[in-house]
């Protein structure tokens, strides 16, 4: 078990942030860290994790690319996730579930974590699979709340290699050791599994596209995706240049689903150029 993996989950809070109960969203306790946290002038990176991603799961990855670039970091587990408040039992996500996190949650966790106007226009969103979509999505809702936005193999529709493979990941989970590798990372694995696999498993999000909101990014965009991503083909950031002419693309060769893991240095690398180009 890795060093993140082995610490309680109260241990690896100092304390878990608050979002108050409004509309439909009921009151949520978030799980987050904070990174670099005592250079208070930096920009802030937020890093947002794929389906079954927490804030342990991201490992060391984060802090590393942001000692590279200078920034601070903020990372945390999304509701279901990690040591946040679970899905409720039999609970079913919507459709719109990723637009909820990044119209609704993420906007009142930053709220909750006072970072105001000016600290947002400075930020950088960083996602990987579920988390590039719901950075794609922020800055879509949000243009005048970030400097830029990084997408690391995001879905912005669905397509069948990615049902097929989300459904291989059901049976590992039920009857291979999947759970047992996720349990270190999650407070209640079952809420972060089966939230995200019921609806991606769901034949009402066969149409979930979220292609035709893209254009209304004005942040400096980059999307980057392995050449052998399991989980989608290069469909999904080819389509991007298209309703965003200025994105940029990066292709790694000998990478699956998962750079952070995979070509950590090819893709810090990657970042790193394209957010210091940005700055100068």
């Amino acid at each position: 078990m890795d060093r993140l993996a082995s610490q309680t989950f109260s241990s690896r809070l100092s304390s878990p942030a608050h979002i108050a109960a409004t509309g439909d969203r009921e009151s949520l306790h978030i799980e987050y860290r904070w990174l670099n946290a005592a250079r208070t002038e930096a920009p802030i990176a937020v890093f947002l994790h794929e389906g079954l991603g927490s804030v342990a799961m991201w490992k060391d990855w984060p802090q590393a690319l942001c000692d590279q670039l200078g920034f601070r970091g903020l990372v945390y587990s999304r509701p279901g996730y990690g040591a946040s408040t679970p899905r409720k039992p039999g609970a079913k996500w919507p459709v719109e579930f990723l637009h909820v996190q990044a119209q609704d949650v993420l906007p009142a966790l930053l709220d909750a974590l006072q970072i105001d106007h000016l600290e947002r226009a400075r930020m950088w969103v960083i996602g990987h699979s579920d988390g590039g979509s719901i950075a794609l999505l922020y800055a879509a809702a949000f243009p005048n709340a970030l400097a830029g936005v990084v997408a690391i193999a995001p879905h912005v529709f669905v397509e069948d290699i990615s049902v097929e493979m989300i459904g291989q990941a059901a049976v590992q989970y039920a009857q291979g050791d999947l759970r047992s590798r996720l349990s270190p990372y999650h407070a209640d694995v079952d809420s972060a599994f089966y939230g995200w696999n019921d609806i991606w498993l769901n034949p009402a999000f066969r149409t979930w596209d979220i292609t035709g909101l893209l254009s209304s990014i004005e942040v400096p965009l980059l999307a980057v995706q392995g050449e052998d991503d399991e989980y989608a083909t290069m469909a999904q950031i080819d389509a991007i240049p298209l309703h965003v002419p200025n994105a940029t693309l990066v292709k790694l060769p000998a990478c699956g689903h998962s750079p952070h893991k995979q070509r950590p240095e090819a893709l810090d690398a990657a970042i790193t150029r394209f957010i210091i180009g940005k700055r100068e």
